[in-house]
């Protein structure tokens, strides 16, 4: 496999643009069968109805069954078995259809388990929680299905609503296992943060350097750093390596790249540098890696 396979979201699918969907499992079957390793543009809100597989999100995986939620973000690589046996439910969207109501470009920063940084991309709801999730999702369903003219404004309520319910769920979590949360004081500083997390996913291939970024933002790169440190508890120069790296495991992983063809998407100088690199931080060569994540596959 030379690339991983990104679904991008189909906007036309009932006519008129509509940016959001909910949508079964079955029709996925086939092509997650063909390739279970893909990646998406939009995001993405799995509803476990039944089954029991392992699943894996950029690398984070779970045992999944009844009443877990999913939920992934632009560019993550979801990894599923062969044949999974499992019944979903799946509420997918483009930001743009929130964002161009509530003219807030920050407005999904307000919900941390859609953010880059998040501990986990699984919940776990209570059982109430769980069927009124559930209630959302089928009725969005009907009124996407049954009605030739979508109302968005309906549609965007029940998505406001789901993801609010998604966002209680969060916060319990974050009261129990100390998952990152953040209040209302946190605001101005998670959103230079979000940002630059949010530059970093679009820019890492070929921008490395914290200058960039903090040029971007209109911060000095000392105060970037002190941030991010404080956020994520490393330095920006090292999220950002973290992504480069993350990548170029994905690669390795996932595609028949040779080293210096990685290295040149990666917009590394030299293969040389790039294996040098990659050594220092993972502990083996970037085949050593091919290989072992391989033979762990087989």
């Amino acid at each position: 496999m030379k690339k991983i396979p990104i679904y991008k979201f189909n906007k036309h699918k009932y006519g008129d643009e509509l940016l959001v969907d909910v949508i079964d499992f079955e029709p996925m079957l086939p092509d997650i069968r063909r390739t279970p390793v893909f990646s998406m543009t939009f995001y993405n809100i799995m509803l476990v109805l039944e089954g029991s597989d392992v699943i894996a999100v950029n690398g984070r995986s779970r045992q999944i069954q009844r009443g877990l939620i999913i939920c992934s973000i632009p560019g993550e690589v979801w990894e599923f078995p062969a044949n999974p046996q499992l019944k979903v439910l799946n509420l997918i969207f483009e930001k743009e259809f929130l964002l161009s109501f509530f003219n807030d470009p920050h407005f999904l920063d307000h919900f941390g388990y859609l953010q880059a940084d998040r501990i986990t991309p699984f919940l776990k709801p209570d059982e109430a929680t769980f069927e009124r999730i559930l209630s959302l999702y089928q009725e969005m369903k009907v009124e996407i299905s049954n009605h030739s003219e979508k109302d968005q404004h309906i549609l965007r309520a029940m998505l406001y609503g789901t993801m609010m319910l998604l966002q209680r769920v969060a916060m319990v979590g974050t009261e129990t296992t100390e998952t990152v949360g953040r209040t209302q004081t946190d605001i101005p500083v998670s959103r230079y943060v979000d940002d630059f997390v949010q530059l970093v996913s679009d820019h890492f291939h070929e921008e490395h350097g914290t200058e960039y970024y903090a040029d971007r933002l209109c911060i000095t790169s000392n105060y970037l750093n002190k941030i991010v440190r404080q956020s994520l508890g490393k330095s920006a120069k090292t999220y950002i390596l973290d992504q480069i790296l993350a990548e170029a495991c994905r690669l390795l992983r996932y595609t028949t790249l040779s080293v210096s063809d990685i290295a040149a998407q990666l917009h590394f100088d030299t293969s040389t540098y790039f294996v040098r690199i990659f050594g220092k931080h993972v502990g083996q060569t970037p085949l050593k890696y091919r290989e072992k994540s391989q033979s762990l596959e087989k």
